[in-house]
């Protein structure tokens, strides 16, 4: 992989802070939370997972943002992040999450980021109107 000059991670789903999951013990390890910010993309709920889009429309998914604590293990440690999202898979194996950079709106700003995006068919899935994860599952609730 080439050196893009990015270092930021844009996440919307398990690894957010408010899930507490062991992807965000990892996570926290290698990357440092900035703040929360949004994406122009559309949030689907997939049942046990969330799946974000990129979209052109007036929609925004809620997420936060991260910057790796060092560039020099930024490489390896997206790369396990890769293996987590299903970006990796065998030959036989469905991706289930590419990853891209996405312009990240923070604040008043504009910034550049990693981002998982989903990479199946969301046709028929329940759009999160609201663009959060989190405030969704606690309304389902």
């Amino acid at each position: 992989m080439s050196d893009t000059g990015i270092y930021q991670l844009f996440v919307y789903g398990s690894l957010r802070s408010g899930f507490k999951s062991p992807a965000y013990e990892y996570i926290s390890r290698y990357f440092m939370l900035m703040s929360e910010a949004k994406v122009r993309g559309k949030l689907f709920d997939m049942g046990s997972y969330p799946a974000g889009v990129p979209s052109r429309d007036n929609a925004f998914i809620t997420g936060e943002l991260y910057v790796a604590k060092s560039k020099e293990e930024f490489y390896w440690a997206i790369s396990q992040l890769d293996d987590y999202e299903g970006v990796n898979v065998e030959p036989d194996e469905m991706q289930l999450y590419r990853r891209e950079l996405t312009e990240v709106y923070l604040n008043n700003t504009i910034t550049h980021a990693w981002i998982y995006w989903y990479n199946g068919d969301v046709s028929g899935r329940p759009l999160i109107a609201s663009g959060d994860l989190i405030s969704y599952l606690q309304l389902k609730k």
